[in-house]
């Protein structure tokens, strides 16, 4: 279950089956600004499609450089989108850069960045961290558990 998912009790990266889904007023907490990014793997089978999906969901300024390294920026900053969290929701998240193996374990390592860079905001007034989390969503249980065991050896084997 994901109930207390946006609390902390679960990882900001996850993978879950439809099926355990909840209602999204359930996940998100009762007050505050949030931003939610919802996208489909469908329609993100190779890294050009990813940038496009992230830059329209995210509206990333028009100097997003198209690149890697431009998205990772861009999620770590996201002052243009000020918020008290954020929550990005991949759809069909196992066609997700099934082109490429190698994109999609970069994609995974620049997702694990943004989630660590937002919980761990030295840089702001307070010292608080900013929820960034990341949904994954697969059509069958099977499907979620390896795309877990795949993102923790892309996380391993980047860092």
């Amino acid at each position: 279950m994901i109930d207390n998912w946006w609390n902390g009790a679960t990882d900001e990266l996850a993978v879950y089956s439809r099926s355990a889904l909840v209602e999204l007023a359930a996940v998100l907490p009762a007050t505050g600004r949030f931003v939610v990014a919802r996208l489909d793997g469908t329609r993100m089978t190779d890294a050009d499609h990813a940038f496009y999906e992230f830059s329209d969901a995210l509206l990333f300024p028009g100097y997003f450089g198209w690149n890697w390294d431009a998205l990772s920026d861009c999620l770590r900053d996201l002052n243009w989108l000020p918020a008290d969290g954020y929550l990005i929701v991949v759809e069909n998240a196992p066609r997700l850069l099934s082109s490429s193996a190698e994109d999609r374990h970069t994609l995974f390592r620049v997702l694990s960045r943004a989630v660590y860079d937002w919980v761990s905001r030295l840089g702001q007034p307070d010292g608080k961290g900013v929820p960034f989390k990341v949904l994954l969503l697969c059509d069958r249980d099977e499907e979620a558990a390896l795309l877990q065991q795949e993102i923790a050896r892309a996380i391993h084997n980047g860092w």
